[in-house]
C-alpha cells in the first residue's frame, strides 16, 4: 500500500513537472510570437492616441477602455477562432492572408508619407468636421472607427504570432495566441492611457508648489506634442519595416526566393564587415532594406487608389 503511495505521488510529481515545463515552453513560445509582432504593436500604440485627441479630457480614459474591449473581442471572438481553424485545416493560406496584411502596413505608412509631403490630412479635416456633433454620438463613431482600425492591426499581429508558433499542437496554439491578445492589448492600451494623460498629469504637477515637481510637471506638458509626433514617426517606419520584411519572408515561402535572399546577403555582408557590431548592423541593414521595400510596394498602392482615381476625374470633368 506505502509504496503504491509513493509510486502515485511519484506520478504526480512528474506530472506537475511535465505541467510546469508545458507552460514554460507556452510562456516562451509567447514572448517569441510576441516579439515577431512588436513592429504592428508600435503602430498600434501610435495610431490610437489619435483618435481622443480634441475629446472631453474626463472621458478619453473611458474611450481607450471602450477601445481595448473592442480590441480584446476583435481577438479572442473573430482573429482567434478564424486563423486557429485555417491553421488546422487550410494551412496553406496563412502566408498569402500575411501578405495581404503586410501589404496594407505597407500602404498605411505610405500614405502617411505621402500626407506628409502632400500636406494633405484628411483625418484632421474630418475631425474638425465633427467638432459641432453630439458629444455622445461623436464618442460611439470614434470609438467604432478605432475598432475597424483595431481589427486590421489585431488581425495582423494575431496571424504574425501563429506563424511563429505553427508547429504547436493545436491546444498550445490556442493557449498561446490567447496569452499574446490578452498581454498585448494590456500594453498598446496601458501605453495609450500613459500617453493621453501624460498632460493632465504635467498640468496638475505644475500647480504644485515645489519647485522641482512643477518644473516636471511643465516638462511633461512641453514634452507631449514631442511624444506624438515621435510615436507618429516610429508608427510610420515599424509599418513599413513589418510590412516590407512580412511581403519578403512570405514571398520566399511561398517559392520566390530571390528578393528575400538579396536582402539577407546584404545583411551578412554587412555582419561579417563591420566586427562586434555586425549583429546590430547587419539587422538594421535587413530593416533598412524591408522598409524600402515596404516605401515601394505601400507607393504603388497609393498611386492605384488615390493618384489614378483623380485622374479619372479629370477626364471626366473635362
Amino acid at each position: 500500500m506505502a509504496s503504491g503511495l509513493f509510486a502515485l505521488f511519484d506520478d504526480v510529481a512528474a506530472l506537475v513537472r511535465l505541467s510546469a515545463a508545458s507552460l514554460d515552453d507556452i510562456g516562451a513560445a509567447a514572448g517569441r510570437a510576441g516579439i515577431k509582432a512588436a513592429g504592428v504593436v508600435v503602430d498600434d500604440a501610435a495610431v490610437t492616441p489619435r483618435y481622443v485627441q480634441g475629446l472631453e479630457p474626463a472621458r478619453e480614459l473611458s474611450i481607450i477602455g471602450r477601445i481595448a474591449k473592442g480590441s480584446i473581442r476583435n481577438k479572442l471572438l473573430i482573429i482567434l477562432p478564424a486563423i486557429l481553424l485555417l491553421s488546422q485545416f487550410l494551412p496553406f493560406l496563412l502566408t498569402p492572408i500575411l501578405m495581404i496584411g503586410g501589404a496594407y502596413l505597407c500602404y498605411e505608412g505610405a500614405e502617411k508619407l505621402w500626407e506628409k509631403v502632400s500636406g494633405h490630412h484628411p483625418e484632421e479635416a474630418a475631425a474638425a468636421e465633427d467638432t459641432e456633433t453630439d458629444p455622445a454620438e461623436r464618442e460611439k463613431t470614434v470609438v467604432a472607427g478605432a475598432v475597424r482600425t483595431d481589427f486590421i492591426l489585431s488581425a495582423e499581429i494575431m496571424v504574425i504570432a501563429l506563424n511563429e508558433v505553427e508547429d504547436e499542437p493545436f491546444l498550445s496554439r490556442a493557449i498561446i495566441l490567447v496569452v499574446v491578445a490578452l498581454l498585448i492589448t494590456a500594453l498598446v492600451y496601458g501605453v495609450v492611457a500613459l500617453i493621453v494623460k501624460m498632460d493632465d498629469a504635467g498640468v496638475a504637477l505644475a500647480a504644485k508648489p515645489q519647485k522641482g515637481i512643477a518644473a516636471l510637471g511643465r516638462g511633461l506638458v512641453k514634452a507631449m506634442p514631442i511624444v506624438l509626433a515621435t510615436l507618429s514617426t516610429v508608427g510610420v517606419a515599424a509599418m513599413l519595416w513589418v510590412g516590407g520584411h512580412i511581403l519578403l519572408v512570405g514571398a520566399e515561402e511561398l517559392g520566390w526566393t530571390w528578393p528575400y535572399g538579396l536582402v539577407h546577403h546584404v545583411e551578412e555582408i554587412v555582419h561579417d564587415a563591420t566586427g562586434a557590431l555586425g549583429g546590430v548592423l547587419g539587422w538594421l541593414t535587413n530593416t533598412a532594406l524591408s522598409a524600402v521595400v515596404g516605401v515601394a510596394v505601400g507607393a504603388v498602392v497609393v498611386a492605384v487608389l488615390h493618384l489614378v482615381p483623380r485622374r479619372g476625374g479629370k477626364a471626366a470633368a473635362h
